[in-house]
């Protein structure tokens, strides 16, 4: 059976090049459909210069109309719009109920004019925020999925949450978007040897790898790590990140299935492994993932997103491209695309 599962790339994934004048926004998107990954995920704050604050205008139509010209030009389609909530944007108070209403609504009316269908709505979003937005939202044909972002999980409360506002007013408005970093199976080795790098104690940090890879207690290693006197920063942050990271059984996935509109397609380190044609990830069992999508009929987009560069750049040149590129030669085996 032909897969329905789509490849695409999110533009954070190209982050270093970008912010290092390497880059453009057009380069991006030419080094993802060079790749095949045609459904193409943006952050208006990081790569749309202009983008607008709360009460600011929208970008201008001609804005727009540039963008649409890249996307034909490239084959390419919009897929989700990564929106960001600043609910610290002012020195004394919060944003309020209806400011933040208002941004989200801002980022509705931006995803639409992208003619991307989806946004991704990030996890310190308040679940009554997407609610008061929805009717909004299908107004413009776009739908919101929450992020589902390590340290959560599907089963904590205020994920839960947010899961209930999509129950009521419906899927096709307010869904999820899990970050496949919730499946980080074993502690990533990039983070690791950055750790050491910088100067964290070796025998710890062997031990926090060995907690972490075993699914063992990560909390209490961590506060027991957090008591030793002049501990260093460096061991004491790796086993913070053991903490912050998860290794949810990917056969969660399967309960959830009508509400799953997009996947972040995680990765930290592609890296070849013999008798294959095709690198893997360290950490994270795509060969185990991708299965249990195929079965559970997903058909929208795998998104790479790469956060590996900043723990190598100390130490050698970051390759966004060769590793995305990578990456989704493993997705496209995966899902049994054709050369």
């Amino acid at each position: 059976m032909t897969s329905q599962i789509k490849r695409g790339v999110s533009l954070y994934s190209y982050q270093h090049e970008y912010a290092h004048g390497q880059f453009t926004v057009e380069d991006a998107v030419a080094a993802a459909a060079a790749v095949g990954a045609l459904g193409i995920e943006t952050l208006g704050e990081q790569m749309f210069p202009g983008f607008p604050f709360p009460g600011q205008p929208d970008l201008p139509d001609s804005f727009y109309d540039r963008w649409r010209d890249l996307m034909d030009g490239y084959g390419t389609t919009p897929t989700v719009h990564d929106m960001f909530l600043d609910t610290k944007r002012y020195k004394d108070r919060l944003l309020n109920l209806d400011e933040m209403v208002q941004s989200l609504q801002r980022d509705i009316r931006h995803t639409a004019r992208l003619g991307a269908k989806g946004i991704r709505v990030i996890v310190n979003t308040p679940p009554e925020v997407v609610e008061a937005a929805a009717p909004y939202a299908a107004d413009h044909g776009v739908w919101m999925g929450v992020e589902i972002h390590s340290p959560y999980s599907f089963e904590d409360d205020w994920i839960k949450r947010h899961l209930e506002v999509a129950e009521r007013v419906g899927s096709d408005v307010v869904g999820c978007v899990p970050d496949m970093g919730i499946f980080v199976h074993r502690l990533p080795r990039v983070v690791v040897e950055r750790a050491l790098r910088d100067g964290a104690d070796p025998e710890l940090v062997q031990e926090i790898v060995e907690t972490y890879n075993a699914h063992g207690d990560t909390q209490a290693m961590f506060e027991r790590v957090e008591r030793i006197e002049g501990i260093d920063p460096f061991t004491l942050g790796l086993a913070r990140t053991g903490v912050h990271m998860i290794a949810q059984p990917v056969d969660t996935l399967r309960g959830h299935a009508e509400l799953i509109r997009h996947i972040h397609a995680k990765f930290y380190e592609m890296h070849p492994v013999e008798g294959f044609d095709y690198w893997h990830e360290y950490s994270i069992p795509y060969h185990e993932i991708v299965p249990v999508l195929e079965e559970i009929g997903y058909d929208g987009y795998l998104s790479s997103e790469y956060e590996g560069n900043r723990h190598i750049e100390d130490a050698e040149p970051v390759d966004s491209v060769t590793q995305v590129a990578q990456h989704q030669k493993m997705l496209a085996a995966l899902i049994g695309e054709e050369n």
